[in-house]
């Protein structure tokens, strides 16, 4: 898989991780999120990846579906303290994907996302931390 739409595919599906469980209980503040991406029949497995942002009362509230020309998130469910959703993208990266999100109480979640692109299937694992009040 091209290594682009590996990077774009992650940050994508990071990005939506992290913002669908905005609209739930996420406080406001400085998370920490840490990603694992498992790539079947690949030797190499990327590093886990760990990103920090400090998430305003705004981002919080706002929809929690991304706009995107590319993806589409369809059926997404919230039931309690879980979020689920499905993803359609098409072009260079078309592929079919599925996740759930669920929440630690207000500072903390984690969740997967499983990706279909391209013959390869990818599995990516995160969990995000509430590490304080934005400085």
């Amino acid at each position: 898989m091209n290594k682009r739409i590996t990077v774009a595919l992650l940050a994508g599906v990071l990005l939506f991780a992290t913002v669908a469980g905005a609209g739930q209980t996420m406080k406001p503040g400085l998370w920490e999120i840490t990603s694992t991406m498992e790539m079947e029949g690949m030797p190499f497995q990327p590093p886990p990846q760990t990103v920090r942002h400090c998430y305003t009362e705004q981002e919080v509230r706002n929809e929690p579906v991304p706009r995107d020309e590319l993806c589409k998130v369809i059926d997404l469910k919230t039931s309690g303290s879980k979020v689920t959703w499905k993803i359609e993208c098409t072009g260079e990266a078309a592929g079919k994907g599925e996740g759930e999100l669920i929440h630690r109480g207000d500072s903390a979640y984690e969740g997967r996302t499983r990706m279909q692109t391209q013959g390869t299937i990818m599995t990516m694992r995160y969990k995000g931390n509430r590490l304080g009040d934005c400085k």
